[in-house]
């Protein structure tokens, strides 16, 4: 991957972190990994436990950042959040899924967006 694409990317994800917390989301760590990949953001908001996915794009060549959380990524994602739940014993706790879609605009501005509750767990997955 290119150094400019990672750069644009964490640039993405550190307004993403300032949104957020402007929002009164706490974050809990960023860019947790693990064999299947990677969650760009945990956070709480209130008592719920957020697991955050941040899209960032320049232009709408590659269509837009929310068409980009594929189901196959959903059901990454939700099986990396009950591993994660799972490892630090926070199973009991009530936990969504949030998208974040930054857009450059004409001027080059981002316009961040945030869809709570983005998507469900499709399966029952065993924890």
């Amino acid at each position: 991957m290119r150094t400019d694409k990672i750069q644009f990317g964490r640039q993405g994800e550190d307004a993403a972190v300032s949104f957020l917390e402007k929002h009164g989301y706490q974050i809990i760590e960023r860019n947790f990994r693990n064999r299947l990949g990677e969650i760009d953001i945990i956070a709480r908001d209130r008592k719920t436990i957020c697991f955050v996915e941040v899209k960032t794009r320049s232009t709408r060549h590659q269509g837009s950042p929310l068409e980009a959380i594929t189901p196959l990524k959903q059901h990454k994602l939700s099986q990396m959040a009950l591993f994660y739940l799972k490892q630090k014993s926070l199973t009991d706790n009530s936990a969504r899924f949030d998208v974040i879609s930054i857009q450059l605009d004409a001027q080059g501005n981002q316009v961040i967006s945030l869809l709570k509750n983005a998507f469900d767990l499709s399966r029952t997955y065993n924890y």
